[in-house]
């Protein structure tokens, strides 16, 4: 926040009507209008295909963005950890899906009397080996809650993350959660995301399969529970999971729960997202935008921008340059320009020998960043404009990061 700020509570500074210009560079700044239509755009299609929405907390970790997901009628939110669930707790979400294993005591204590304290907070959680069930059983019996943890088997695939490795594991994983007394089998969950990375037909063959899988087994527990839960997702291939998951909504309750879409990007998720890519019927558009100013020319076809790691994400691609602010031939201005590198706080910005010369000190370019999720962690405090299209976009809202 620029010095004129300082002391002026948030509705305070609103009220002095800044603009993204007000701001000291480099800023990582929300495009409302991107996420308003975002979000939009993914609840009407979810709701087309019988899929219920528990966006990926994790991508934020922002209470107020998180707050237009539920509004928008998402179910309720994904977390990753028993910390970040109690972060949601304390904003008032009363729906959280942690998708992980729960093994941690201190977690499972707290989340044990949250349940007794709240009868309306519907929680779920992950198990995918025997081990991981007993450990939760031993802790829940030692916080002797009134409510059981409702519990579902985790399937995984070769080489991915967590989650077990083949259908006869998960049914002794299942087996177990049954005999637990204290956790209650629920149905299944898994991540497909991590068993692939883009959409050749190899990797959606991979990404299909192991859909199916979960979804078999899913069947396979309806004979034993009412209504199982089936959640898979991220943001790459959710379109096979409203193929292949989303018929079974009629006997089971199928939670998708991508989370990148809200912000979505100019990088990793413009080119491997189903409504990332040219020609899709629905276009997500990228909601954050990195403004950075141009420190120094020290090579003809170089430019050092005052923008760097510890600014923008970078572990799927480097900031993408977009055009120069406050310049009729902004983006003409940076044709054929590209981050070759980052350093802690210097973005390397290489550029086309025939347009060097229109980079000047002192100019403000706005970079589009590839992979929302390690985003917003480096900012506590993010501006809300109006429009990162705009001549001069206005400052409407500030976001809370917590993290």
């Amino acid at each position: 926040m620029p010095p004129s700020a300082w002391g002026l509570s948030r509705e305070a500074f609103l009220g002095t009507g800044p603009r993204l210009a007000d701001l000291a560079t480099p800023i990582l700044a929300i495009d409302d209008g991107a996420v308003t239509a975002n979000t939009a755009v993914m609840a009407g299609w979810a709701a087309e295909h019988g899929l219920l929405l528990a966006p990926h907390g994790k991508t934020s970790m922002a209470p107020a963005l998180w707050q237009r997901l539920l509004d928008a009628g998402a179910w309720g939110l994904t977390l990753a950890t028993p910390w970040q669930v109690q972060v949601g707790r304390r904003a008032g979400v009363r729906r959280i899906l942690l998708a992980n294993e729960l093994v941690d005591p201190v977690g499972i204590r707290w989340l044990c009397g949250e349940l007794d304290r709240d009868p309306d907070f519907a929680f779920l959680c992950w198990a995918d080996s025997e081990d991981a069930v007993r450990l939760l059983t031993d802790a829940v019996r030692a916080a002797g809650p009134q409510r059981p943890i409702d519990v579902l088997v985790e399937l995984g695939g070769a080489r991915g993350r967590t989650g077990a490795r083949s259908l006869d594991e998960a049914r002794r994983v299942a087996a177990a959660i049954e005999r637990s007394g204290v956790l209650r089998l629920a149905g299944v969950g898994g991540y497909e995301g991590a068993l692939a990375h883009d959409r050749s037909p190899a990797s959606l063959a991979v990404v299909r399969g192991h859909l199916e899988r979960m979804r078999d087994l899913a069947r396979e527990l309806r004979r034993r529970i009412d209504r199982p839960v089936i959640s898979a997702g991220g943001s790459t291939y959710f379109d096979l999971v409203a193929e292949v998951l989303g018929p079974e909504s009629r006997t089971c309750t199928v939670i998708l729960r991508s989370g990148a879409y809200q912000l979505h990007d100019s990088g990793f998720y413009a080119t491997v997202s189903p409504f990332g890519r040219d020609g899709a019927d629905r276009r997500l558009l990228p909601a954050l935008s990195l403004w950075s100013r141009v420190l120094s020319r020290p090579e003809p076809d170089l430019a050092i921008l005052d923008a760097g790691r510890r600014d923008a994400p970078f572990d799927e691609g480097l900031p993408v340059p977009e055009l120069v602010r406050d310049r009729p031939d902004g983006a003409d201005a940076l044709a054929g320009a590209a981050v070759t590198a980052l350093n802690d706080q210097h973005a390397f910005l290489r550029l086309d020998p025939a347009r060097s010369a229109d980079l000047v000190v002192g100019d403000v370019v706005r970079l589009g960043i590839s992979h929302p999720c390690t985003a917003l962690d480096k900012w506590r405090l993010l501006p809300v404009i109006d429009s990162a299209d705009t001549r001069e976009p206005r400052v409407i809202d500030l976001v809370e990061t917590v993290f």
